[in-house]
């Protein structure tokens, strides 16, 4: 029996779903740029005076009027969010699923230990997030040839590896949380994705609240950060590597011991 065939099977109608909507926005976002592009430096002048707005989004360190600044801006909400979003509703019912819907007992009868299940299920959410990535990533670089624009390969590279780093750190820690609830769990998922979200915004706005990039994972996903630098701020990374890890691992713990 293989559980992460399985698991693709089950969750392919989402996957399909989730990545053609943001897919399309994607595509949608990079045809429409050509009629906008007039405007963007005068857009970029307006949302670098827009205060604590400017902030929050980092359109003041944004320039609207090359592809790659207003790419990173839409990247942002589209995959970033969106892609959160995806990986917490996929990722926070995945070991609760079973006792809820009343398969635990088919499941376990199976000559499988309970470790392998959860690799298998991990694996699977890992797959689907990759899935969802690569075809947001290739619908956008086939968009971007067709309105004419070379963008730079490592801002672009180094965009998509933020977020799908973003999802996979959400997905991990959902992932732990699974282990301990009974229920579906989805509203705690999206709540979390949102949160993290907002808390960023926070910490864009106020020095004050700076400490909070340690905390969510769209901190090295900063759009005009990768677009500036070209890379990953390192350091807020190695924190997010130590939570997701600190997810599956409290997974791993708490499973196996689980009365289902």
């Amino acid at each position: 029996m293989s559980i992460f065939r399985h698991e693709m099977r089950r969750g392919r109608l989402s996957l399909i779903i989730w990545t053609a909507v943001i897919a399309s926005m994607l595509a949608l976002s990079v045809l429409i740029y050509p009629l906008m592009k007039a405007e963007m430096q005068n857009m970029s002048e307006m949302f670098a005076d827009m205060g604590a707005l400017s902030d929050a989004f980092s359109m003041d360190q944004l320039n609207f009027a090359e592809f790659s600044g207003y790419f990173a801006l839409e990247c942002g909400e589209l995959l970033g969010l969106g892609g959160a979003l995806f990986a917490a509703i996929l990722s926070i019912p995945m070991l609760s699923k079973e006792q809820r819907d009343g398969t635990a007992d088919y499941l376990l009868t199976h000559p499988i230990s309970r470790q392998r299940v959860m690799l298998e299920k991990l694996g699977a959410i890992i797959a689907q997030i990759l899935i969802l990535n690569i075809c947001a990533a290739a619908v956008t670089v086939l968009c971007a040839l067709i309105i004419g624009e070379k963008p730079d390969a490592k801002v672009f590279f180094m965009l998509f590896l933020a977020f799908l780093l973003v999802q996979i750190e959400i997905a991990c820690i959902c992932f732990g949380i699974s282990a301990f609830i009974k229920g579906s769990g989805i509203g705690i998922g999206i709540g979390l994705a949102v949160l993290l979200y907002f808390l960023n915004i926070v910490s864009n706005i106020t020095k004050e609240a700076e400490f909070l990039k340690f905390i969510t994972p769209f901190s090295y996903a900063d759009g005009a950060e990768i677009v500036r630098s070209a890379s990953i701020e390192l350091k807020y990374l190695a924190v997010g590597a130590v939570l997701a890890i600190a997810g599956v691992a409290a997974a791993f713990l708490k499973y196996p011991k689980k009365d289902l």
